[in-house]
């Protein structure tokens, strides 16, 4: 059942990895060709999370719990932001500047689960990172171009980043609910929220924007991945940790070269297969590490027990 358990996880990690991808490249695009507003598209990809889940609902592949909505507005809050910042900081930022400044949101994650939840990680975990580091650094470093504005939106994203991903772990847990329990309050509530910003900084006057049916279908296809995305964020967060969701996810812009090599004959230097090694070895020796730590966690809690029910029958004895 373990074996079952992990083959799943595995494979939502990797539809996680593939679609995240893909979004990237369709919302830049979607950015570039025809200047849609980003705060809209965010809102969009909300609305269209919650029809995909009373679709989803429609069929029984979930069943809604009453949840407390006052609870989870500073979850939509940072949900707003994680997307809005995001994608802010990939508008005003080149890929390569954008892939760099999101790897910093690993040590986030760390700092905060350290400081706020007294959750340390291990000097062996936050070794496995250097590898990731360098690996996107050397893959990136030509395509690095700084300025004040962009680095504003990455900083601010990577800090809202790190506080929804790991809130979305201890939400399911302190509500006692699952992924698409959650996000079928969070989609809406969030959609709600980007009204006022929306109204004041991308009202219709100050947009120029021509719709067409290409652009029409461009920004549907956008919303029909972020809903894969949002709700395969929050399974593997909630199966796994938002640590560990962070380390796998460096594999996307991996996948991302290698990809484009394959399918669009992209050219790719010596460089960027080191990259791509350097990044593998990095997730790959955490969840070495992080399986063994867990397994020596599992016995640590098992042996009292064990010890215990082992005084028992020499006492009945």
């Amino acid at each position: 059942m373990a074996h079952r358990s992990d083959f799943f996880i595995g494979t939502i990690l990797c539809l996680n990895i593939l679609v995240s991808v893909a979004i990237v490249g369709v919302n830049k695009y979607v950015y570039t060709h025809y200047g849609f507003p980003n705060l809209t598209l965010t809102m969009i990809h909300f609305v269209v999370t919650f029809l995909g889940l009373l679709i989803c609902r429609l069929f029984g592949i979930f069943r809604p719990k009453n949840l407390p909505v006052l609870r989870m507005l500073p979850l939509s809050l940072t949900f707003c932001g994680f997307v809005a910042l995001t994608n802010l900081s990939l508008q005003f930022n080149t890929v390569g500047t954008y892939q760099v400044l999101k790897t910093l949101t690993t040590p986030c994650i760390m700092t905060i689960n350290a400081v706020a939840y007294g959750k340390p990680s291990s000097w062996r975990l936050r070794l496995t990172f250097v590898p990731v580091v360098v690996g996107v650094a050397l893959n990136s470093h030509y395509d690095l171009k700084f300025s004040p504005i962009g680095m504003a939106f990455a900083a601010a994203g990577v800090l809202v980043t790190s506080l929804y991903q790991i809130w979305v772990g201890t939400f399911q847990s302190n509500l006692q609910c699952d992924s698409a329990q959650l996000l079928f309050y969070q989609a809406p509530l969030s959609a709600l929220l980007l009204l006022p910003p929306i109204a004041y900084f991308e009202p219709p006057s100050s947009v120029s924007l021509t719709l067409s049916s290409q652009a029409v279908g461009m920004v549907g296809l956008s919303a029909g991945i972020a809903f894969l995305v949002n709700l395969s964020i929050y399974w593997i967060i909630g199966n796994t940790s938002a640590l560990t969701y962070n380390m796998a996810g460096h594999l996307k812009f991996c996948s991302a070269l290698t990809l484009g090599y394959l399918i669009f004959n992209d050219p790719i230097s010596l460089e960027q297969v080191m990259a791509i090694l350097l990044v593998c070895l990095g997730v790959f020796a955490y969840s070495w590490v992080k399986l063994r730590e867990d397994i020596v966690a599992k016995a640590a809690t098992q042996l009292p027990t064990t010890a215990l029910g082992q005084q028992s029958v020499k006492s009945a004895a």
